[in-house]
Formats: structure tokens, sequence, C-alpha cells
């Protein structure tokens, strides 16, 4: 089928309401909103799912009925606000990686005077711009020419769901009971704290048979819903990277190693002052020479660089898997400049933005990175160096980004393997022109963070390009939107990181100034970032761990399983991937009991589970923005701490009584999940009315 035979839902010679200022304005609410919750998710878990499919049913839920929206309205709606998520997924996996950089003598990073609200603000809304941009050119080919091989799984469902709401589909319900069970639970938890936050067991390190393992988790209602949306198989993949991890290597390496070898490796990894002093990861005392939480010691000495080293394995394996479609991808995107006809084309479902943008643009944004002081850089020509790299290195990557989203969704989109790969190549690059030491890891972090950024804004800057080919938008004034959706949201993604990197009085105590890159907000892409940055320019990474990881990436690729996905496993907290995969477990026990049926991707995408899931991820996530932004008042945090009910609990039913009752609360909030996701023959119902 040609884009001639294909008709779209409203047709091209159709006048319908679009780029008005409703529609760009709730879509700027619904980036602020998911962008917020996407910062606070990516912080904690490392993890993002795709915003595009909620905000629709927003849209077409509260758009048209209080609103009066149409349907490319509401195409609107989602367009600007799915570009809230994407950046800020782009920013918190590689950014903050400023704290992470090489510290000077008095223990503060090369970096950290970088992480600041008007740099990353500055960052987030170049690299937005600049994914974007590079979209324009590779519209035609990607999205029209090649409608029928790449499928654009979330742009397509996303289509069908505002087609729904067209005619009259109703189906939000389930995502707001989602949402709404989500914030009670989390007001229970995080406020009232009558659930415990992350159960744990912990065995002694005197046990003969696995010293010093750990099992626990963070049962939230984020993580519920994320391992329900990504399915058995990935979230399986993941908890099993941290069962090697807290119950193999840990116990192993405790068992090897002596508490003193383990002070000084966090001492040359600058989470220890000095091995005569307490604190520090894991809770040092010098006098007895023992740590009050060894597996935290361990993971944080030794374990962590092992999975830094598997996850850039998993990425560059990821990448080097990807290498036909890159070079598809890219000689398609040469072949659509040249042709240039779309300035020409009067049809409105042909109409994008002139060429001349994409050229003027790349130019402001080099001349942008090159003059402005908030870019790190000693010298206007280091940066308009920077600002170049950054333009090759994304034209580039767009097109390989925008490419596998097309095939695996945005979701599977390898984001870290491309930011590793464009990170490693300009750290290449400064050692050979003879930029080394930690004054240029800065700059190679902004080439990284900027990249990361275009190539996640890429993907769902593609995915929405879909959504408006089959509903029969005007691509030009989704465009526009996406350009304004990265400017309004970036504002508040660097605000939601700055609060959230707020430390509470605890850690103040503990002279930690950052919560960012605590067990709190452990920031794992980021600290990846900063290590390899730190190791390459100067030549001091402890590669005997890093490869350790690096091979068994490779052995688990031998396998037949993705690398990347166990990486990141090994390389998080169990708390986190644990709740992920009991969640996965749910979606797949369904799956199970399912068997016999055949579901469409659409059917999928719109099941009462996945709805109700996504509720759970939203609501639990903004919870948690709104939480860390309430702690940061000291007065509202003081008149918190009054309604803390953990102490009397802790001694109503014992501490361990306190962490199952906790676990109780959590099987509950799953056993909800199972029951919704049941009901198959409502969803069904729902999609032969669509239809």
């Amino acid at each position: 089928m040609n884009k001639d035979e294909f008709k779209p839902f409203i047709a091209a010679e159709e006048n319908v309401a679009e780029l008005t200022l409703k529609s760009i304005l709730l879509g700027c609410v619904a980036g602020i909103i998911f962008g917020a919750a996407t910062v606070y998710l990516a912080l904690k878990a490392g993890l993002t799912v795709s915003a595009s499919i909620p905000i629709a049913v927003l849209a077409i839920t509260l758009g048209k009925k209080f609103f009066k929206t149409t349907i490319l309205e509401n195409n609107i709606i989602q367009t600007t606000g799915s570009a809230g998520e994407s950046i800020a997924a782009g920013v918190v996996f590689t950014l903050p990686g400023f704290l992470f950089l090489s510290s000077d003598v008095g223990g503060v990073s090369s970096g950290e005077a970088f992480f600041n609200y008007m740099t990353i603000l500055i960052l987030a809304i170049l690299g937005g711009i600049l994914g974007t941009l590079m979209m324009i050119p590779l519209r035609r080919s990607l999205i029209v020419k090649e409608h029928e091989s790449l499928p654009y799984p979330e742009g397509t469902a996303c289509a069908s769901v505002l087609k729904a709401g067209e005619r009259g589909g109703s189906f939000a319900r389930t995502a707001f009971w989602g949402l709404g069970f989500a914030l009670v639970y989390a007001m229970l938890q995080k406020v009232f704290h009558v659930i415990a936050e992350a159960p744990t067991w912990v065995s002694k390190q005197t046990n003969r048979f696995l010293p010093s393992a750990q099992v626990s988790g963070e049962i939230t209602p984020e993580y519920l819903g994320v391992g329900y949306i990504i399915g058995p198989k990935i979230a399986g993949v993941l908890v099993a990277g941290g069962v090697l991890a807290w119950l193999a290597l840990i116990p192993l390496l405790a068992t090897l190693i002596d508490p003193i070898r383990a002070a000084m490796q966090l001492v040359k990894l600058g989470m220890l002052a000095d091995v005569t002093q307490a604190g520090g990861a894991g809770g040092w005392d010098p006098v007895t020479q023992t740590f009050a939480d060894y597996p935290l010691a361990i993971y944080q000495a030794f374990v962590k660089q092992i999975g830094a080293g598997a996850v850039a394995a998993g990425g560059f394996i990821t990448l080097l898997k990807t290498i036909p479609t890159i070079i598809s991808s890219f000689k398609d995107s040469l072949g659509s400049i040249k042709e240039g006809k779309t300035a020409a084309e009067t049809k409105r479902t042909d109409r994008d933005l002139s060429l001349k943008i994409v050229g003027l643009g790349s130019l402001g944004l080099i001349l942008l990175v090159a003059f402005l002081p908030q870019i790190p850089g000693d010298s206007i020509t280091n940066k308009f160096i920077i600002g170049i790299l950054v333009v090759i290195f994304g034209a580039f990557f767009v097109t390989v980004s925008s490419r596998i989203v097309g095939l695996i969704g945005s979701s599977n989109n390898p984001i870290s393997g491309m930011t590793i790969a464009t990170i490693m190549g300009t750290c290449l690059i400064f050692i050979a022109v003879g930029w080394t030491g930690k004054v240029y890891e800065p700059m190679a972090l902004v080439v990284g963070g900027m990249i990361c950024i275009a190539a996640a804004n890429a993907g769902a800057t593609s995915q929405d390009l879909k959504t408006g080919y089959l509903v029969g938008a005007t691509p030009k004034y989704q465009q526009i939107a996406l350009f304004i959706g990265a400017i309004v949201s970036s504002i508040v993604i660097g605000l939601t990181v700055r609060i959230l990197d707020t430390p509470t009085p605890e850690m103040l105590a503990q002279g930690i100034q950052h919560a960012i890159g605590t067990q709190e907000y452990s920031a794992p892409q980021a600290t990846l970032m900063a290590t390899l940055i730190k190791g390459m320019l100067s030549f001091n990474l402890d590669w005997q761990y890093v490869l350790v990881g690096v091979f068994i990436s490779l052995v688990i690729e031998l396998c037949g399983v993705n690398s990347l996905s166990f990486a990141v496993g090994a390389y998080l907290p169990l708390s986190t991937t644990l709740p992920i995969f009991v969640g996965g477990a749910i979606k797949g026990a369904i799956d199970w009991k399912e068997r016999r049926k055949v579901k469409s991707a659409q059917e999928e995408e719109l099941g009462p589970g996945n709805l109700f899931a996504t509720g759970l991820v939203a609501g639990g996530a903004l919870a948690g923005v709104v939480v860390a932004v309430l702690m940061v008042i000291p007065s509202v945090r003081d008149n918190l701490s009054k309604v803390n009910v953990e102490p009397l609990f802790s001694e109503w039913f014992g501490e361990g009584g306190y962490q199952i009752l906790g676990v109780l609360f959590f099987l509950l909030m799953g056993f909800v999940l199972y029951n919704i996701a049941r009901k198959t023959n409502e969803a069904e119902d729902i999609l032969d009315d669509e239809k």
C-alpha cells in the first residue's frame, strides 16, 4: 500500500480544528505532569514507560467532555504532552552524572558546578529541539513510505485510542481507578507510613551457607505497574540480574573480601572519607572494622562496577545488533533530504516544516552551545567543537532511534547503548586531540546528555507522527506542538530534578549534599555514564571489575537472553527489580490464563490490566514527586512527621511484623490488579464497539 492509497481517519480535504490554544495548553499541562512523574521513576528505577497512550486517554476523556476538543486537537494534546516524558528520560539518564565525575581535593565533583537549574534547563531544551528538528526530514521516508513495514506500536495504539474516543468509546475509567488506588496507597506508605516502604531480609555475615545475602523490595504502586506493562519476559530478565548480584556475587565477595579491603575501595570511589572515619556506604565502623550494612558496602564497592561493565557491554551488543538498521536508516535519511519535496507539497496531511528550519536550527544550536556560559568548556573554540559533535551524533542517532522504535516500540529503545557509544566516541576524539583529565569530563557528558535527550525525544516524536499520519493530522502543526512541549516541559523537568536532589536532614547529618546518587534516587544510568567518562579520560577505570561485567553480558547474550535488560537488573538494587517482577508475573499469569485467545497489539494496549497499571504508575510516581516537594518545606516536614505511625506499628507488631504487614498490602494491590486484568470480556466489548 503506498501513501496515495492510504486514507487517514480525517481526510486531507477536511478542515478540523487542530493547533488551537486550548489543545496546546492542555498538552503542556499533561507534559508537565508526566514529565515530573518520569523524572521520579527514572531516578528511582532507571526505567520509563510511554506517556502517549495515557495522555491520549486523558484527552478523549477530559478534553472532549469539558473542552469539546476534536480528534485532531486531542492528537495535539498527546503530541505536546509526550515530549515531557521523553525529554525527562534523557535528562535523568545522563545529566545527574555531573555529580559523579572526578572529585577535586575537597571531594567536590568537577561537574557539580554545572548541575544547576539553568544548565539542566538549557541542555533539556536544546536536546529536545534537536530530536524534533532532525525528525522533520525523516518523516516522509520512515512514517509515510514505510507505513507498512514500520508499525510504530505505541503510535498505532495511540491512534486507536483517539479513534475510539471520537466514536464514543469510554474506557478511561479503569486508568483513573488505578490512579486513585495508587494515590491512596502512596499516602498510606509515604505520608502515614502504615505500609513499610522497603521490607528487607538480610542473612548475617557469619552465616556459613549464604553470608550477607539480601532480599528486599520497594513495594510501591509504580513498580508493580511498570512490571505489568513491560511483561513477564523483560521483568524476569531484570530480576535475574538482581538475583545474580544480591544472592550470588555479594555473598561470594563477602566471604572472600575482608571488610577493611571493602572500606579502602569505598575510599577510592569517594564514598568514604577515610578508613579511620565512621560512615560512608554501608555504615563503616573504624573501631570494630565492620559495616552496619555489609551487603550495601559490597554492592557499592564492587558489584556496582561489575554492573556498570555489564550495562556498557549490553548497550554495545544491542547497538551492534542494529547495525543493518542503522545503515539503511541513514541512507534513507540522506535520500529524503536530497528529494526536498516537502516544501512543495500542498496537501494538508503532507505539510512539514521547511528544511531551511532544520539547517538554520542546527546552526543556531551550535552557536548557542558555543556562546552560552552555562555550557562547560574553557573556550568558545572548545564549545564550538562540542556543538558540532552534538549535531553530527544527533543526526545519526535520531535516525537510528526512529527506525528502532518503529519496529520494537519506544519502551524497548536502547537509548543507553546509543549514549554509551556517543560518550565513548566523544572521549576517543578528546583523547586524540589531547583533551584528557577531569576538566574535560563535563564537556563529554554534555555531548552524551544532549544525544540521549535527542534520541529519546526522536523516538517519542516518531510515534506521535505515526499517530498523526493515521488520524489525518497536519505534520507541521505536530512539529510545532513538539517544539512547544519540549520547551515547557523542560522548565518543570529541571525543577523536579533539583527538588528531588534536595537532601533530607538525615542525609545532611551524614554529610550527604545530594539525594541523587543515594539509595533513595540511585540514578543508575547517569552513574554509569560518569564512570565511563572518568575511566576513559583519566586512564584509571577499575577494568578488573568492569570486565567481569562485560563477560557476564557476553555470556547472557550467548544464551539468547537480552543482555542489556539483565545487566540493568544486576546494576540496580534488588529492591527495585523484585516488585517489578511481581507485576510482570501477574501479567504472565493473565497471559497464561488467556493463552488460547489470539490478541492484537491494540487489544493488549487497551486492555483493563494495562490501563489500570498505567494508572498505578502515574499515581505512584506523582505521589512520590508531591511528597518530595513537601518534604523540602521544613514546617510541612515537621507536621508530616507527627502523623508517622511507623514507630507505633513497629511497637505493636515488632519490626518484622510491621514489614510483613507492608507485604500484605502489596499483595492486596497485586490481587486487585489481577482481578481487574481478568475483565477481558469487557475489554473485548469495548473494542467491538470501536470497530
